[in-house]
């Protein structure tokens, strides 16, 4: 090929790979990070059941609820990685660690509240109480952290490939 069209083709595959590896991240995440929170958080009492790894059908594909949550967590894991793609995020661990913390409360927390809610007849903000506000932001905190966790561990993974 020449070298005007090779050279987009090469960095569309880059950035393609960027993306997969951030659906791997968010995916896993949910596994780890976010049902081991929710976990932990039913443990202490703060959630009244712990519903994690669930495997009741949800949704039209009647898939497993976990497979359904973690798929989800997978499209937020692309959108993570295509804001550190598209932003001069930090490259030292521990900022990037707290960078994707503070991407899980903000993005699908919101999301949650003020798309999702209103649109399954809920109420938005979990009705701005308080003492079921905070679960959201700490659960999807969590996710997020752990979805950098895992972009962190597979970019060290192939600088050694």
């Amino acid at each position: 090929m020449p070298p005007s069209i090779s050279a987009p083709l090469g960095r569309s595959r880059a950035v393609a790979l960027e993306l997969a590896i951030g659906f791997a991240a968010g995916f896993l995440a949910v596994l780890v990070f976010h049902q081991l929170t929710i976990a932990a958080m039913a443990g202490m009492g703060l959630l009244q059941s712990a519903g994690v790894y669930r495997v009741d059908p949800y949704g039209p594909l009647g898939v497993p609820r976990v497979v359904n949550t973690a798929f989800w967590g997978g499209v937020w894991g692309v959108v993570l990685a295509g804001v550190r793609l598209a932003l001069p995020l930090p490259r030292a661990v521990l900022a990037f660690l707290v960078c994707g913390f503070l991407f899980g409360i903000v993005g699908p927390t919101f999301f949650g509240w003020f798309v999702l809610a209103p649109m399954r007849g809920q109420p938005v903000a979990q009705g701005f109480k308080l003492a079921a506000m905070w679960r959201g932001p700490a659960i999807n905190g969590m996710w997020g952290l752990g979805a950098a966790f895992f972009l962190l561990l597979f970019d060290r993974l192939r600088r050694r490939a």
